[in-house]
């Protein structure tokens, strides 16, 4: 499977990504592994995920999410 998530960063932002395992990239993130934007904004926590079953339409999602105001990503999150 595919996933599109969102990690919220200890300082508040987040940050949207794809992984086809979740659990494996969420701790990549926390021990500084995953993103540069998230290395030095560690921990993470995971406050968004949808499965798709394709690469290309988890990407496009992805691509979608981080087109977004930061006021709607928190309505997307809220909403889940």
């Amino acid at each position: 499977m595919h996933y599109v998530y969102i990690v919220k960063c200890a300082d508040g932002t987040y940050y949207t990504g794809y992984t086809n395992d979740l659990e494996r990239r969420i701790e990549q993130h926390n021990q500084g592994e995953g993103a540069k934007y998230t290395k030095g904004r560690r921990p993470v926590e995971l406050v968004y995920s949808k499965e798709f079953d394709s690469k290309s339409k988890a990407m496009k999602r992805e691509y979608e999410i981080k087109q977004l105001k930061r006021k709607n990503k928190l309505k997307l999150i809220k909403d889940n």
